[in-house]
């Protein structure tokens, strides 16, 4: 028998019954809570109650950051030009990248590959090379990320306070020896640091920041939708556009 084309072990259909990673999902309705079927459709098991809750509080402390960030302007931006709520909500997300969202992968990935090292040894080779590590730094908070503090303290009271963790913030105090200021744990850091205590691949780490962010970016497209007119959106070329192009000129005779 040859392999099938499409394969997978996330769900399926038995007649006419949903089945998620085994589970009926009709039983699963009611049942368990949203964070817990995330973390069954990604890790492929239910979750235990300290699971559930520090994944909860996770997808909490993304969901929402003000109206600036690149994927909030281009969801009411494309909103704003007269499509549906899906198109917004779908620009918004395409706006992440290494800049916005990016850290957290970045961040799980550097904590999975160098957390059995020596902190400073590793705070050395980054400063020493200009390496800029994901999940340090912030262009508001200077002292502490007051969402890293609620977040590693959740961990701690949870249960998912180990070597990740550990080595997250004693790089934060090396770096901060060897630069002379100190480039704060953020929360991208803090929940990369968590999310691979709990056993999720790096590879995921755009995905918390997708799947925590979205009913944000929901919000702002319905809003604009329903209290701005359309095209609201267009810049006013007198007073926030400057243009660096040649003066008017004739086009030259062929």
């Amino acid at each position: 028998m040859s392999e099938k084309k499409w394969r997978t072990a996330i769900s399926t259909h038995i007649g006419h019954e949903a089945y998620v990673r085994g589970y009926n999902l009709t039983d699963l309705v009611g049942r368990i809570s949203f964070p817990e079927a995330i973390y069954l459709v990604l890790k492929g098991e239910l979750p235990t109650e300290k699971e559930a809750k520090m994944l909860d509080a996770i997808f909490v402390s993304v969901i929402e950051h003000s109206i600036a960030p690149p994927s909030v302007i281009a969801a009411r931006a494309v909103a704003s030009g007269g499509n549906s709520l899906n198109v917004g909500v779908g620009a918004g997300v395409l706006a992440f990248g290494e800049a916005h969202g990016g850290a957290l992968e970045g961040s799980m990935k550097f904590f999975q590959e160098n957390a059995d090292k020596d902190p400073k040894e590793v705070a050395k080779w980054a400063v020493e090379n200009k390496i800029r590590i994901p999940g340090y730094g912030h262009r508001y908070y200077k002292e502490y990320d007051p969402r890293t503090k609620r977040m590693m303290d959740m961990a701690k009271e949870i249960g998912f306070y180990g070597k990740y963790c550990d080595f997250a913030l004693k790089l934060e105090d090396a770096i901060a020896e060897l630069k002379g200021k100190r480039l704060i744990l953020n929360v991208d850091g803090a929940i990369a640091a968590i999310a691979s205590e709990m056993g999720f691949d790096w590879r995921l780490g755009k995905g918390f920041f997708i799947i925590g962010r979205v009913p944000g970016l929901v919000a702002h497209v319905y809003e604009e939708l329903t209290t701005e007119k359309p095209f609201a959106k267009r810049l006013d070329e007198e007073k926030e556009v400057e243009y660096l192009g040649p003066e008017p000129r004739e086009l030259p005779e062929r």
